[in-house]
């Protein structure tokens, strides 16, 4: 009698999803959260709706699973920029971090961030909620490590840790809009040159009243 073998359970999914993911993220960043259909989204990453609901749940979940990529690539030059030593040099890498994702050849212009849901009406209500949330926590994180820049006397007693990291933000969006528009490289460092100027510094007499103050019994 002829003895059948029992097909395995579950197939492979034959696609490679990490691939598949970096292409969705790429047509999210390009056309935004409503602009990306799921046939753009689909025919980018080769797959079948199907496929694409099976390993990464709907265009919800799969627009989460693209800002988490471009989070830890494109946009992880907010993270190496709070780990710069001092408060100028955080500025420095993050706006000029800016430029470079924003401009950078082979990859959409722009900022995935910042134009994912601009214009997005109600069905992108969660996405654009998403996202200004993803901005509000950049902008936390950097309002902490400048509180931390004052109480090292890295910058003035008096400087406004909150205001200077909306100030970054707030010139950061801006880079992005400007790079969708056209703007180019140099065009923008010229930019982040420019507000770096007014980048408030520590002077050495504010910095020995910190730590004489700082050192007091």
């Amino acid at each position: 009698m002829e003895t059948r073998q029992k097909a395995p359970l579950g197939r492979p999914r034959g696609f490679d999803t990490e691939e598949a993911l970096e292409r969705a993220m790429r047509v999210f960043w390009e056309q935004g959260y409503e602009g990306a259909s799921l046939t753009d989204l689909t025919n980018a990453m080769g797959i079948t709706r199907t496929s694409m609901y099976a390993a990464f749940g709907n265009k919800e979940a799969l627009f989460h699973k693209a800002l988490e990529r471009y989070t830890e690539g494109p946009a992880s030059y907010g993270a190496r920029a709070l780990q710069e030593p001092t408060a100028r040099q955080v500025a420095t890498a993050f706006l000029t971090g800016s430029v470079r994702a924003t401009t950078s050849p082979g990859c959409p212009t722009g900022c995935l961030g910042v134009q994912g849901s601009l214009a997005a009406g109600d069905p992108g209500r969660n996405a654009r909620d998403t996202l200004a949330a993803w901005r509000n926590e950049y902008t936390s994180q950097l309002c902490n490590r400048l509180k931390r820049a004052v109480e090292e006397c890295d910058l003035p007693p008096d400087a406004d840790p909150g205001l200077l990291a909306r100030y970054l933000m707030t010139v950061s969006n801006g880079i992005a809009v400007q790079a969708a528009s056209g703007a180019t490289e140099d065009d923008l460092q010229q930019v982040v040159d420019m507000a770096l100027r007014s980048w408030p510094a520590a002077t050495d007499p504010t910095r020995r009243a910190c730590q004489t103050s700082g050192s007091a019994p």
